[in-house]
């Protein structure tokens, strides 16, 4: 088995779990409960690749420009500014950290 089999078998099973989604009835998704959950997973999982993509070098963990620069843009973000701003801050000091 090759690796695009694994994608393909992959993609498949994504496809058919999205349109096991549509098969569940909106009152259960309506009470509070699964609500929240759903609303907080969402939130859970963007932190979780954030943190990974920030901090993550193969099987270790490696401190350098990105961390910063996440800084950064927490801090823009927290003060509501235009998010085209956020990007260019956030990148703009992980480029002057590189260079030095």
């Amino acid at each position: 088995m090759t690796v695009w089999h694994i994608i393909l078998l992959a993609s498949i099973a994504v496809l058919g779990l999205k349109l096991v989604g549509y098969l569940v009835p909106p009152s259960l998704i309506e009470k509070p409960t699964p609500a929240r959950v759903t609303n907080l997973l969402t939130v859970a999982l963007l932190a979780g690749l954030i943190a990974v993509q920030t901090i993550g070098a193969g099987q270790g963990i490696a401190i350098d420009a990105r961390l910063p620069a996440l800084g950064v843009a927490a801090v823009l973000f927290a003060l509501r500014v235009p998010f085209i701003l956020v990007l260019i801050a956030a990148a703009a000091t992980a480029a002057l950290l590189r260079m030095l």
